[in-house]
């Protein structure tokens, strides 16, 4: 498959997706936060903020096992409008039921359950889709892009989930996200997004499907690094990031307007990050970029602990936001890159697994905790844990395999095959 055979069906095709993911995608960010800042404002309980970060992750962690698979197996496009639609149909559910007075905590996190259920469907789908319909040059540079537009909702969607909810309170949150989920599936029925072979005449079993893939982790050693250093992330980086509102709220004050700048700060530096890394950081060293990214987050999970200032804090946050792009984006480019394309599927898939379980893993012990000792010593503790389990990964078989690979002018070659999605 050549670029200039399908210059145009491949642009148009990417211009459809990333429309359709971003309307999709700003829609569930301010229902994300909107549900998070109800949880912590009306419990100002870490028990409460850990258990919604297990019902927003754990049922996508479990389902991202069999959600690989049929992304393996299944039209790629058509599952993840399924997904979707899934995921807006509960939110309409919840909707209606809290305009008529139910607000139990225990049905708001029913509903965050089932949301999460649909994005254990959606995202090894939509990121195993990605190189089926950009060329392998091209995977960076829009991945970069997917990854600042990824940045910029994020950016809108706190100040809109913070206008909204003061304005008008919970429930016209959840109108906005089933609005924008049938703009987002509308859209991507648009892409042209052919089933691959192998899904056409698939004979083995999930279970067998499912080994395969661990067994292809394992017998890949950048592949396997990297799934660790992932999981580094999310246990001592993501799941401890679930506590700093509860640290504004506890430590600075408990206005709205507190907790949607909080969240506008982290989005802008992903927003600088995402430009970054679709300009000027596009040709630079994956590994590279991913080990200055994870040491940063580990020194400024430190500083957020340090932090006896407002605005200090906000600091600290919008650099941690500065270093998500720098790390996320090399991160799916060379697994992308490096994985077969009949084999995305089931490898995403246990990305997904371990940014599902790690967070709620991580926030078990978190959130408990945060009712215990201070936030500002669990993040100290986190950013320092970063740091040094990092050095170590770093000096693992698989680690020295993946940073001797770097230096090589081209992404690990054993798979560069896999162009032709």
């Amino acid at each position: 498959m050549k670029d200039n055979e399908k210059t145009v069906p491949w642009r148009r095709n990417v211009a459809l997706f990333l429309t359709g993911q971003t309307v999709s995608l700003f829609g569930s960010m301010v229902v994300q936060y909107a549900v998070m800042w109800w949880v912590t404002l009306e419990t100002r309980s870490g028990l409460a903020v850990a258990l919604y970060a297990v019902a927003a992750f754990l049922p996508q962690g479990l389902v991202s096992l069999f959600g690989g698979v049929l992304a393996d197996r299944m039209n790629r496009r058509v599952l993840v409008m399924v997904a979707d639609g899934g995921i807006a149909a509960a939110t309409l559910a919840l909707a209606v039921l809290m305009a008529n007075g139910v607000t139990d905590l225990w049905i708001i996190l029913l509903a965050v359950a089932v949301r999460s259920v649909g994005a254990g469907v959606q995202t090894p789908a939509v990121q195993a889709m990605i190189p089926q319909i950009v060329p392998a040059e091209q995977l960076m540079r829009v991945n970069g892009i997917f990854q600042t537009i990824s940045s910029a909702m994020a950016l809108l969607a706190p100040a809109a989930a913070g206008a909204i909810f003061t304005a008008f309170g919970i429930v016209p949150v959840f109108f906005l996200d089933v609005v924008t989920a049938v703009a987002g599936i509308g859209l991507l029925a648009l892409v042209a997004v052919p089933t691959l072979e192998r899904a056409a005449g698939q004979a083995a079993s999930y279970g067998q499907d499912l080994v395969e893939g661990m067994r292809y982790i394992r017998t890949h050693p950048v592949v396997r690094w990297l799934l660790i250093v992932y999981t580094i992330i999310f246990l001592l980086t993501v799941a401890p990031s679930f506590v700093t509102p509860l640290m504004v709220a506890r430590t600075f004050g408990s206005e709205k307007w507190m907790l949607a700048v909080l969240e506008i700060a982290f989005s802008l530096g992903m927003l600088l990050g995402g430009v970054l890394m679709s300009t000027v950081l596009a040709k630079r060293g994956r590994v590279g970029l991913i080990l200055v990214a994870v040491y940063g987050f580990g020194a400024v999970t430190v500083g957020l602990g340090l932090s006896t200032n407002l605005w200090v804090f906000y600091g600290f946050m919008f650099v941690l936001g500065l270093l998500v792009p720098p790390f996320s984006t090399p991160f799916m480019t060379l697994i992308q890159e490096s994985v077969e394309p009949t084999m995305h599927g089931r490898v995403f898939s246990y990305v997904s697994i371990v940014m599902a379980l790690a967070t709620p893993v991580g926030m078990v012990v978190f959130g408990p905790l945060a009712d215990v000792v201070s936030v500002e010593a669990l993040l100290i503790v986190a950013g320092a844990a970063t740091i040094v389990v990092m050095a170590i990964s770093a000096r693992l078989p698989s680690g020295r395999a993946t940073v001797a690979a770097s230096r090589a002018p081209a992404v690990p070659e054993p798979h560069e095959a896999g162009t032709g999605s």
